[in-house]
């Protein structure tokens, strides 16, 4: 069939070889094709799994208790009141697991607690910010910090405060020459020498973070009305000897707080 004219296209010689390869195939044994083109799968898969080791054992019981001490159960028990029956139900009850937290404490905490110890000795600071406190100051109050590097105090409201340790910070907002100032001061700065309370939020926030009142809507604006009446009040508490002749040391008062209420 080769011997036919070379001038036929290269798909005529495909078909050419094609048929070739199939009277080739056509001539080996059946056997012997079988024996070459399709090894049996027992041959195949003998020596691999040879190879393959066996898995190891699991552990006897007893060693996984020797590594571990078994913690031994209390039963519980629930009496009835029919005599033929006295326990009514018993269950095992497990002690408690030991806390990591406990046994491994953090580093970084016993630090905290070390520097806050050290800057904060009467501890007046942590129970003005303490959650556990009620008289707390909470977000939504009028705070005054006074600061030893610039001699005039500085009054906001609070509109955050970040527990954390001895970065404890609160975050104050003021309006200066009608122009909103926002600070942040560290409680347990040495630099920070005081921080009252002003004035007390009638309602609790429901939010930490009261970011809404950089809003002109929510916005209290300035308020250094609420720090003068603050002042008045202190003044007239702290005076000796002012306003008492003839019993008007309580009408100085009430004038005061008339005036405050007025502003």
């Amino acid at each position: 069939m080769i011997t036919q004219s070379t001038s036929r296209p290269l798909s005529s010689w495909k078909a050419v070889l094609r048929r070739t390869r199939q009277q080739r195939d056509q001539r080996i044994p059946i056997a012997f094709r079988s024996l070459t083109t399709a090894p049996s799968s027992s041959s195949s898969t003998q020596p691999n799994e040879a190879s393959i080791p066996p898995p190891p054992p699991p552990p006897p019981p007893a060693a996984q208790s020797a590594s571990k001490p078994a913690q031994k159960p209390s039963f519980h028990i629930i009496r009835s009141q029919i005599p033929e029956k006295p326990i009514r139900t018993a269950f095992a009850v497990y002690p408690r697991v030991p806390s990591a937290r406990k046994k491994n404490p953090s580093a970084l905490a016993a630090f905290h607690q070390q520097q806050v110890s050290r800057l904060d000795r009467t501890g007046a600071r942590r129970a003005l910010f303490s959650k556990a406190n009620p008289d707390a100051a909470k977000v939504g109050d009028v705070l005054q910090v006074t600061t030893r590097k610039s001699g005039e105090p500085f009054a906001g409201v609070c509109l955050s405060i970040r527990r954390a340790g001895v970065d404890t910070a609160i975050l104050l907002r003021n309006h200066v020459l009608r122009v909103p100032v926002e600070l942040w001061y560290k409680v347990f700065s040495p630099n920070v020498l005081g921080i009252e309370i002003v004035w007390r939020r009638p309602k609790r926030a429901r939010r930490a973070r009261l970011t809404y009142m950089r809003r002109p809507k929510h916005d209290m604006g300035n308020i250094d009305h609420l720090v003068e009446a603050w002042r008045r009040t202190r003044n007239v508490f702290t005076s000796k000897g002012k306003g008492v002749k003839g019993g008007k040391g309580g009408g100085g008062f009430d004038r005061g707080g008339a005036k405050g209420k007025k502003r």
